[in-house]
């Protein structure tokens, strides 16, 4: 039977190949009853997801209201019920520290967003995570701790900011290789790293996010590059 250790480290792994969820707020137009909408999110330097949405919203509106939410989020499936799932549960607020690395984050991942702040009335709220439940599918069902889904950052911003600049500037060859060993052809389309933290990497090909985790956690940016050369060189032995 998986430990609990084990049961958060999926549902860290669902977490991160994950860009856009269902937002349930409570209404306000309707009181008592819950309001979804669908929003993307990055994570924070402690893993807690940050939104960008518009004071217009009406999930926006209802925060201001009550700022108890869930955040659900489904991986791809033709089999919905088979597929697993992770409901975050938390409280939602306006960020309002460190939000240059957070806006740096976002609009890495989503670059097409980066004038919605200025021109929309558009914010960033972070979720705090109260507690997760988690499924992975048929009967591997299991509330996980806030504790196990927050993490802390191994890297500053100017180190990931570095690594990930260095990548995206040196190595498209290796980031293409990243792709195709998991199965994704990127043809023309140009890969770039968006995020790097102690389990993994994310790859953007155009908006579609594609996750890649290390065969280990990692802690300073020595060990990425290793991580990274090990990788680059697994590809290309599965091309070969």
């Amino acid at each position: 039977m998986n430990s609990h250790a084990d049961i958060a480290r999926e549902a860290r792994a669902l977490y991160a190949r994950s860009a856009q969820g269902i937002l349930s707020t409570l209404s306000l137009e309707l009181p008592g009853y819950p309001f979804g909408s669908v929003v993307t999110f990055v994570p924070d330097r402690n893993n807690r997801p940050v939104m960008l949405i518009s004071d217009l919203a009406q999930h926006t509106k209802n925060i201001k209201a009550d700022a108890r939410v869930s955040l659900t989020l489904i991986e791809g499936s033709d089999d919905i019920q088979a597929s697993g799932r992770l409901t975050l549960v938390g409280d939602a607020s306006r960020v309002e520290t460190d939000i240059d690395d957070v806006a740096e984050r976002y609009y890495r991942r989503f670059p097409h967003a980066v004038d919605y702040q200025r021109a929309h009335d558009f914010a960033f709220y972070r979720i705090e995570p109260v507690k997760a439940r988690y499924i992975g599918g048929f009967g591997r069902i299991h509330w996980v701790s806030a504790e196990m889904i927050r993490r802390t950052h191994p890297f500053t911003a100017q180190e990931e900011a570095g690594m990930i600049a260095h990548m995206n500037g040196d190595h498209v060859d290796a980031l293409r290789d990243y792709c195709r060993l998991h199965g994704i052809e990127p043809g023309e389309a140009v890969p770039r790293l968006s995020a790097i933290d102690g389990e993994g990497f994310d790859l953007m090909l155009g908006k579609r996010l594609l996750r890649i985790d290390f065969d280990i956690p990692v802690s300073t940016v020595a060990d990425v590059r290793a991580a990274m050369v090990a990788l680059v060189r697994r590809a290309r032995a599965v091309a070969a």
